[in-house]
């Protein structure tokens, strides 16, 4: 493994990147680890909503500190999570979620084990029922 530094001041966000409506900074962590772990920063494109589409990542640690903003995600057998300026939340690998809604300054860091993972589309999970009551007689 390398030694990395990386300097907000010179760095750049790029467009690339799993979502459409987030930019990412690489803070070169893939790269200083071989491929072990990524991480980056992630903040909201301007005009861009997310689409709350089901999806699961492989992976075998995902965790998001929020910087800035806000974001409402949603999980199964969770429900709907809204993280705020210093949340900080781990997904467990291949847990079903989608992202709701985030506000407009939105600012994330994830770091993500290995840095290259898949990313499966995944149909909404099952509404869960609620407990038949029993009557008595």
């Amino acid at each position: 493994m390398a030694f990395n530094v990386s300097h907000l001041k010179g760095s750049k966000f790029a467009r690339r990147g799993l979502r459409g409506y987030f930019e990412y900074r690489d803070l070169g962590i893939e790269r200083a680890t071989r491929g072990k772990v990524v991480a980056h920063v992630i903040r909201a494109r301007p005009g861009k909503a997310p689409h709350g589409e089901w999806h699961c990542h492989d992976v075998d640690v995902q965790f998001v500190y929020v910087l800035k903003g806000w974001v409402l995600f949603e999980y199964e057998g969770v429900g709907k999570v809204r993280m705020k300026a210093g949340s900080c939340f781990y997904q467990p690998p291949r847990i079903r979620h989608r992202e709701l809604e985030h506000s407009k300054d939105l600012e994330m860091i994830e770091i993500v084990a290995p840095a290259k993972f898949r990313t499966f589309d995944s149909p909404p999970p099952a509404a869960r029922k609620s407990p038949g009551r029993r009557s008595r007689a």
